[in-house]
């Protein structure tokens, strides 16, 4: 295990940080690698109610490493360890999923929900894992571009897949087409994050300790069904929506979520098993 990435828990609440600071966070093929490993780790735990992800230092990230489009310059060609001579990037390694692409959906496939706290640059492959977030919440100077095509690339670390629904199409082409750097307050408006804030990754941590102290069955429960809400047609989510109802209520959690209210106590919940 390398130290590219790191986890800190503490009462339900994960923060993932990428600790690359000297390279703005660049992502290599150690960092892929930890991504991927702290994420399929963490977001396995019963004991984890949400998580937050962040970058060291001056920003989130810069994206791919600036020595992987050196390879790429070459002729070596990139894989995620890095140079070589064949790309393999259509074998599904993760699910449906390869492995550059499972730094995202990591984060978007986990079961509890993920906020990212955006600050600095925020480029490329970088944008698509805190694409990957539920949540973004951004600084006002911080900096964001889905940079791939400055390379002669195309977004390819889920970025369609996670930025479908929720730029508008004509927006994101403009945004794909030239790589142009938006500012938080920009992002915000067209849809690349959630919200401003001062200090993104404090309101992130606030956010994630108010969500863990949510019935976590009941929060694990709704995130399944925006997730549905995407994908389903309007029978199919009347019926989810049913059968996670169904499922809740009389459940431990769910007694207790009301008994805590009717007391005027905190709740005691237990984690999902």
């Amino acid at each position: 295990m390398n130290d590219r990435v790191l986890l800190e828990v503490d009462a339900g609440v994960a923060h993932v940080v990428l600790n690359r600071a000297d390279k703005l966070n660049a992502l290599d093929g150690a960092m892929f690698g930890a991504i991927v490993d702290i994420g399929e780790r963490v977001t396995a735990r019963a004991d984890v109610r949400a998580i937050v992800l962040s970058g060291r230092g001056n920003g989130f990230s810069a994206g791919l490493d600036a020595s992987a489009f050196a390879a790429i310059g070459s002729g070596a060609g990139l894989g995620t360890d890095g140079p070589t001579t064949h790309f393999g990037l259509t074998e599904r390694t993760h699910g449906i999923a390869n492995r550059a692409q499972r730094v995202a959906t990591v984060w978007s496939q986990a079961p509890m929900p993920v906020i990212a706290a955006i600050h600095g640059v925020c480029f490329g492959g970088g944008l698509q894992v805190a694409l990957g977030a539920d949540i973004r919440l951004v600084a006002p100077d911080a900096r964001l571009s889905i940079m791939e095509i400055k390379w002669g690339l195309v977004p390819d670390m889920a970025g369609m897949a996670t930025l479908r629904g929720r730029v508008r199409p004509d927006v994101l082409a403009g945004l794909v087409y030239t790589g142009r750097i938006v500012s938080g307050d920009e992002a915000v408006h067209i849809g690349l994050a959630t919200r401003l804030s001062a200090d993104p990754l404090q309101e992130a941590l606030a956010l994630a300790r108010e969500i863990a102290s949510k019935s976590p069955h009941a929060v694990r429960a709704a995130k399944r069904l925006l997730a549905a809400a995407h994908a389903s047609d309007d029978a199919a989510l009347l019926l989810a929506e049913s059968a996670e109802q169904d499922r809740l209520v009389g459940s431990p959690n769910q007694i207790e979520a009301v008994r805590a209210n009717l007391e005027k106590r905190p709740p005691r919940f237990v984690d999902p098993d």
